[in-house]
């Protein structure tokens, strides 16, 4: 794997989480899993395989008569590089614009802002 993600798509991100969900899984599993949420095609998911191979985001077992897809990344590697990918191009890569944008739009109940005070505070105190 590389230190840098490739980008992944929305399509691809629905691959993804079966993946994450499901664990190694056959082509054929994936389009079962994918057609219970969405009406794409089996060649259309076949694609977006294929296209998450290619980027090296998914690796498969091609040992066995069925080759077998598997995610190479976690599901927190790749939220945390989509969430940096978002603020570097949103935010300058300045994750506080950001933070105060959403607190001062969102309506946050008592229970949420606590939780956030928390987290700040824990991450105040590892410094």
């Amino acid at each position: 794997m590389s230190n840098r993600l490739p980008s992944i798509s929305e399509a691809e991100w629905e691959i993804m989480k079966v993946l994450w969900k499901n664990g190694s899984q056959t082509a054929n599993q994936v389009i079962q899993a994918i057609q219970e949420q969405t009406d794409w095609k089996p060649k259309t998911i076949r694609t977006l395989l294929d296209r998450l191979t290619k980027k090296q985001v998914v690796g498969v077992n091609k040992e066995q008569k069925v080759y077998i897809f598997f995610p190479l990344y976690s599901e927190d590697e790749c939220k945390r590089a989509e969430a940096q990918s978002f603020i570097k191009r949103i935010y300058g890569g300045t994750f506080k614009p950001m933070l105060v944008q959403f607190i001062e739009e969102e309506s946050l109940t008592k229970e949420e802002l606590d939780e956030l005070r928390s987290i700040l505070e824990r991450k105040r105190k590892e410094e």
